[in-house]
């Protein structure tokens, strides 16, 4: 049984520190991903997210059972950014917000099982949105990050923070907002949800 043990290997991702933004350089990685445009609140992101845990789960499983490959299902991420252009979104008009959901995958993990495990939840469940599920790889390069712990509506101080910080680096936004989401929002009470929050950036 070969055991990819991804929350320790890819930690400085998932897990910084909560006092200060930090510049790091994710390298390519391999999602699920589903696209769609308006509010979390909104049924078509809901499915979209249920889509995603639908796959990842049984994808996982069958890797263990099939493939002998053991590794954790990773934290759900999204991508977001202007429906209409640009990558801030404006807040007050949610009806507008462009999104991508993601939930990374292994590399080991071949496109035809996957694609075959799809199958098979199809058969079995056919949840919205399963089919808009793609296999996506994603580069995002040179990023400020920090750990936000609090609710997901307060978090515009901590990303003034991060932009300041990356500013006086020398670096400017080049990517969407992104946001890991380490808390569960139905365990955990808001003022201890954590969340990745990320950005993309280049050198001015």
């Amino acid at each position: 049984m070969e055991k990819l043990d991804l929350r320790r290997e890819l930690k400085y991702l998932y897990q910084p520190g909560t006092k200060q933004p930090v510049i790091v350089d994710v390298p390519t990685m391999r999602f699920l991903t589903i696209d769609g445009v308006g509010g979390v609140g909104q049924p078509v992101f809901q499915q979209a997210i249920g889509a995603l845990f639908t796959l990842g789960y049984p994808v996982r499983f069958g890797a263990k059972k099939q493939l002998e490959i053991d590794y954790p299902v990773m934290p759900l991420e999204g991508l977001y950014w202007n429906a209409d252009g640009g990558f801030e979104f404006d807040s007050t008009r949610p009806e507008r917000m462009a999104w991508k959901l993601m939930m990374m995958v292994p590399d080991v993990i071949p496109d035809d099982f996957i694609e075959a495990i799809r199958a098979e939840v199809a058969q079995k469940k056919d949840p919205p949105r399963l089919a808009d599920v793609r296999i996506e790889t994603l580069t995002e390069g040179p990023s400020v990050q920090i750990m936000y712990v609090g609710p997901y509506d307060a978090e515009t101080p901590t990303i003034q923070r991060m932009l300041a910080f990356a500013a006086e680096q020398g670096y400017e936004v080049a990517g969407a907002h992104h946001e890991i989401y380490i808390g569960d929002p139905n365990r955990a009470a808001p003022e201890k949800l954590k969340t990745v929050l990320r950005y993309g950036v280049r050198e001015k």
